[in-house]
């Protein structure tokens, strides 16, 4: 029979020891150092305190860590070597039954991968869900890896120990993330729709309104009535409305959600995991039979990116009476206009205004989003807090200096247009650096018409500035703007600088903050509280009542917007127990 947290807690030192004995690769020390920290109030706060264990121990012990580890379908393999855990983690990813061809590439890899850094290539081959990688997905994250810096893959073993360690614990105490696998599951499966172009290059785009994008919004209005929700309807801007009712007429509802549409070339979990975490929450209560004090409104999101038309956050904006009629007049790239293309999908824009929410009826609104970001994995912490969602202002510029001959014309004498606007983006760099939370991005850069002989005499450029509050985003603009009209003045250029965005920061409202706060620390976990510097739905749905949101760790070092985003069923199984725990205190509080 698996043992519990309690057994491991009341057990003796050895006894505890030997419980956790195999977790990381011919190390017992970091568990026993971690068993110190007892009692724990659950796997996950054992789990971070392992990783703490591992933090403070310093370069030479974690570099011997990683070298504990063999290589995947190597010398060990053949020798029969490996440890029982090791054997059935490679046997689970199929590495025992490499063909020829794959085991030559892997053998190629691990020689080279040794030959660069000096230690073992080290990969949680069973993957975010436990279940194994594919030999294809483990060779290409060899093959990706293989470049990185020593310092950042260093790191990556780690992180890949890290998750190693939470599957093999997992199975000692027959702790299966059910829920959190759901959520996995339900975000791979609506990942099969994706635009004409992208899907054969299995590649995930969902443009708003186009085939993939209703196919997505059709397959989720279907597990949200297999799920229980009372109410469903595809809304005037395509978002997908599910409502599950109070247990009394006439209660006020939560508020929750996020976006299904994608970037070009995106992750499957951003803004979906905000989806189907809540949707697992009602289910759960639809089997269970109860109601809540509450009623609970979850909104699939049609339209968050701005990949078709330059307005924004146009199906949150809906929500709170903001919607602009002039953006139906909006084309996209093939002369379609928004209006045309609701109308096309079926929906009828004359009913936009319907659907502004009436803020007396709301509790407030709560968001659980991937991190988008490394802050949350390089602490080793599956949920965050959000703070503060980051205000922006973002420009579009050109300067405009003199094109000549590169090989004639002095230094002294140029009118260097490019290298304006480079001397700008490293005071922008400089600058945002200063202050906590602050970035500033160049990502447009563009010399029309430059050659390699000649001085460039025009460059065009974006500029996104961004902070935690309003106040240090006005001045951190006003720093660069004035930075700008100096280095113009003091090179010669002349330039134009539109603004194109200006949005404000959205601070969480401090009571719902403090509910998810409440929850991750129920969970055993250490609170750490974060700004987003992605915009999300909720800046929006902040406009009309409080809100807050929670943080989901992303796998890669948190990228996103990128095919690499990932997350483990074991952080959304947090991820769906915190959002539980915030339903318990409403109702309690009801």
């Amino acid at each position: 029979m698996a043992p519990t947290v309690s057994q491991l807690n009341a057990a003796s030192q050895a006894e505890a020891a030997t419980i956790l004995d195999g977790l990381y690769e011919n190390s017992p020390w970091i568990a026993q150092a971690a068993l110190a920290q007892r009692p724990f109030a659950s796997l996950a706060q054992l789990k971070y305190c392992m990783t703490q264990v591992v933090e403070a121990a310093g370069h030479t012990a974690q570099l011997a860590l990683i070298r504990a580890h063999p290589e995947l379908a190597g010398k060990s393999v053949q020798n029969q070597t490996l440890t029982a855990e090791s054997r059935h983690e490679q046997s689970s990813a199929g590495l025992d039954h490499c063909n020829a061809t794959e085991l030559a590439r892997i053998r190629q890899l691990n020689a080279d991968y040794h030959q660069r850094f000096d230690w073992p290539f080290v990969l949680a081959v069973r993957g975010p869900r436990g279940t194994g990688l594919s030999r294809q997905d483990i060779i290409a994250s060899f093959e990706r890896r293989l470049g990185a810096h020593p310092d950042f893959e260093m790191q990556e073993c780690l992180r890949n120990i890290h998750r190693i360690a939470e599957i093999r614990l997992n199975d000692k105490f027959a702790a299966e993330p059910t829920l959190g696998n759901a959520v996995w599951d339900a975000q791979e499966e609506l990942s099969v729709h994706s635009d004409p172009g992208f899907a054969e290059r299995n590649q995930l785009t969902v443009t708003y309104l186009k085939q993939a994008h209703c196919a997505c919004a059709m397959q989720i209005k279907k597990w949200m009535l297999a799920c229980g929700f009372d109410e469903l309807v595809i809304d005037a801007v395509g978002n997908v409305v599910g409502r599950y009712h109070a247990s009394e007429v006439d209660a006020k509802y939560l508020l929750t959600g996020s976006h299904f549409d994608t970037v070009r070339n995106g992750g499957k979990y951003d803004g979906r995991l905000g989806i189907f975490v809540p949707m697992v929450c009602v289910r759960e209560l639809k089997r269970a039979g109860r109601r809540l004090p509450f009623g609970i409104e979850l909104v699939a999101f049609a339209e968050e990116e701005g990949q078709r038309f330059q307005a924004t956050f146009l199906a949150s904006s809906a929500l709170i009476g903001a919607f602009q009629s002039e953006w139906l007049n909006q084309k996209d790239a093939d002369g379609i206009t928004l209006r045309q293309a609701m109308q096309q999908a079926g929906l009828q824009p004359g009913d936009i205004p319907k659907l502004r929410r009436e803020p007396a009826t709301y509790l407030g609104f709560v968001e659980v989003h991937i991190e988008q970001g490394p802050v949350l994995s390089d602490l080793h912490l599956p949920l965050g807090i959000v703070s503060s969602i980051n205000g922006s202002v973002r420009y579009l510029g050109e300067i405009t200096g003199m094109a000549s001959h590169a090989g004639t014309t002095p230094m002294p004498r140029r009118r260097d247009a490019a290298c304006a606007v480079a001397e700008l983006m490293l005071y922008a760099e400089q600058r945002a650096a200063q202050d906590a939370d602050s970035v500033a991005t160049v990502g447009l850069l563009e010399v029309p018409g430059g050659s390699i002989n000649v001085v460039p005499g025009c460059c065009r450029y974006s500029l996104d500035l961004r902070a935690p509050n309003d106040a240090q985003r006005d001045a951190l603009v006003r720093d660069v703007l004035a930075q700008h009209d100096a280095i113009c003045a003091r090179r010669g250029v002349a330039s134009t600088l539109q603004e194109t965005l200006r949005v404000a920061a959205a601070p969480s409202a401090p009571a719902w903050q403090a509910r998810w706060e409440r929850a991750v620390t129920a969970l055993g976990l250490p609170l750490h509280r974060m700004p987003s510097g992605a915009g999300h739905d909720a800046m929006k749905l902040h406009e009309l009542m409080p809100q807050a949101m929670l943080f989901v760790r992303g796998q890669n070092a948190g990228i996103s917007h990128n095919p690499l985003e990932s997350s483990t069923s074991d952080d959304m199984q947090l991820a769906v127990e915190a959002f539980t725990l915030l339903l318990e205190q409403l109702a309690g509080a009801a």
